[in-house]
């Protein structure tokens, strides 16, 4: 049987290929990402040094794509077909609050050896039908959404067959890569007509993008780089049009979290049963990922986002040291020597018998997502709705439970204390 992570990386490759054909500024973006990689590598030897070859084997293939499907039965499709890929789903993200009618999860790999062979995730959302308002146009979309099927025949045998079997030969699993792909594929061939469209899109742009096609398109898929700043101005420099603002928290020394931003979306023709038109929803973004904070260190980024937001987190100390020893983020710790079996884990870093590492934030922002759809839907984005997270309803809707990242991180970390203080 093929390996999960190898088929994972192969998808990716695939999907990434893909997507490069279809949206040629994704190119672009991909290289102005690897040059200001490699510039900074070169300009700080200390970070190039903890960056070693498989850490950057890693920032080379890392993406992470975004989808939105409109109905339980397809996220419970999509949860199928992302296990054939080693992916599961992490993290509960209310988006309606910020005024876009979803709610979502991330699928991803979890362990450390898999996320670097391939750290490849899917933001993939779920349409609220309910916060549609007009119940006529709520009745139009789900039946417009019934009638499609997102996944092509052979790729739901071949999702039987894994799920039979434990896995997919290598011919089988050439043949999956090849067929999930058509789920992702851009069609410019609407499924409806040019007033319906108009409508969906009246009631909200992503309603529009969700329901009027043949199935959930990539809408963006996003390289990792170093320095996210000098990829805005880059991207400026060029003449792309990026957004305004960075989403996330502010530049600092110690990176933490997730910083992203994007250059706007392209306006791509598309017929209406045989009509010209216009859609708007493809982008390019690019994202910046710093430490994992823990529960505590959550809490003091959640209370400056929810405050002014002045240029800086001054509850957050931008110090590693600082942050580990107050328990705010989260390390890996790797054995140099054996330590003092009588000592602590802290006394084993001071004397350099043991390294700490900051773990990487695998996930995502549910503020920063909404910023980066918002950005990208065009005018009518939407107003906010009353807080209701539906944690439940979507875990039913993909027949398994979401994955807490806050305990993946704390389970990894404590592992490589325990392992690296050992004997």
């Amino acid at each position: 049987m093929v390996d999960p992570d190898r088929l994972r990386a192969e998808f990716s490759q695939a999907m990434s290929a893909m997507y490069r054909a279809e949206v040629p500024l994704y190119g672009e973006l991909v290289a102005l990402v690897e040059a200001i990689n490699r510039r900074v590598l070169e300009a700080d030897p200390s970070l190039a040094a903890s960056h070693g070859q498989d850490e950057r084997a890693r920032l080379d293939l890392e993406r992470h794509g975004a989808i939105r499907v409109g109905t339980a039965a397809e996220l419970g499709l999509l949860r199928r077909l992302f296990g054939v890929l080693g992916m599961v789903p992490v993290g509960y993200y209310d988006l309606a609050a910020a005024g876009v009618p979803v709610h979502s999860t991330a699928f991803r790999a979890t362990g450390p050896a898999s996320l670097t062979r391939s750290p490849f995730r899917v933001f993939t959302s779920l349409l609220r039908l309910e916060l549609i308002a007009d119940p006529a146009l709520r009745r139009a979309a789900q039946e417009i959404l019934a009638r499609r099927r997102i996944v092509t025949p052979r790729a739901v045998a071949l999702i039987e067959q894994h799920e039979r079997e434990g896995g997919l030969d290598e011919r089988s699993a050439s043949e999956f890569v090849r067929e999930a792909l058509e789920t992702f594929r851009w069609h410019a061939e609407a499924t409806v007509d040019a007033a319906a469209y108009g409508a969906l899109r009246q009631a909200h742009p992503l309603v529009a993008d969700v329901v009027c096609f043949r199935g959930p398109h990539i809408n963006h898929l996003t390289p990792r780089v170093l320095d996210i700043d000098a990829a805005q101005a880059a991207m400026l420099e060029r003449g792309l049009p990026a957004k305004e603002l960075i989403e996330g928290p502010p530049p600092r020394r110690c990176p933490v979290l997730l910083r992203q931003t994007s250059f706007k979306a392209l306006s791509e023709p598309v017929r209406f049963d045989g009509e010209a038109g216009i859609h708007t929803a493809r982008f390019g973004e690019i994202e910046q990922r710093g430490v994992a904070l823990t529960e505590a260190g959550r809490i003091r980024y959640d209370t400056w986002l929810a405050s002014n937001q002045s240029s800086t987190i001054n509850d957050l100390p931008d110090d590693h040291a600082a942050l580990r020893e107050q328990d705010l983020a989260f390390y890996r710790y790797r054995r140099v020597r054996r330590p003092d079996p009588h000592a602590g884990l802290q006394a084993a870093i001071a004397s350099g018998a043991v390294v700490a590492e900051p773990i990487l934030y695998e996930d995502f922002l549910p503020v920063s997502a909404a910023g980066i759809f918002r950005s990208n839907l065009g005018d009518g984005a939407g107003e906010a709705a009353r807080p209701d997270p539906q944690r439940p309803a979507l875990e039913q809707a993909l027949g398994c439970a979401i994955l807490d990242e806050v305990a993946l991180y704390r389970k990894q970390a404590t592992a490589s204390a325990a392992a690296a203080m050992a004997g």
